[in-house]
């Protein structure tokens, strides 16, 4: 059987993290958390690419072209209110798993809104770095190993 593999999707603003609102989204940088859902995939047998971007059509390209078991996203602002995402996503045919370093229900109100939640399978929140390997432990158990 083929390698398992994920493709990491991070939204807007995420490649400042570390040093943007930390006491928000925390002292990691975007690389020391993908290094570490790497490393977890790993240990499940799985492999991980990753791409970050800060415009929703990039984001959208890299779906079409995803060939992937699973996409982990955090679509960091689009979250809100990116339909062109939302349907790039529900086209894909893994398992999508969303994933946010905070709790955007214990944030500003139109927080609350997200238009990936529909189309993924489910979303992991609140949990920081951790949000990362809790998602790729879900994608290996959604999918198999």
């Amino acid at each position: 059987m083929a390698q398992r593999s994920a493709l990491i999707l991070s939204g807007p603003n995420l490649d400042l993290l570390g040093t943007r609102e930390p006491e928000i989204y925390g002292v990691d940088t975007l690389e020391v958390l993908v290094e570490g859902a790497r490393r977890e995939a790993i240990d499940l047998g799985w492999s991980v690419d990753h791409r970050q971007s800060n415009s929703s059509s990039e984001i959208v390209s890299f779906i079409h072209e995803s060939r992937h078991d699973a996409i982990i996203i955090n679509p960091g602002a689009f979250t809100h209110y990116a339909w062109s995402i939302h349907d790039a996503l529900r086209a894909y045919s893994g398992v999508i798993i969303e994933v946010h370093l905070s709790n955007p229900q214990r944030r500003e109100s139109w927080r609350h809104e997200s238009v990936i939640a529909p189309v993924a399978r489910g979303t992991v929140a609140g949990f920081g770095a951790a949000g990362y390997l809790l998602a790729i432990r879900a994608a290996a158990l959604l999918v198999g190993k």
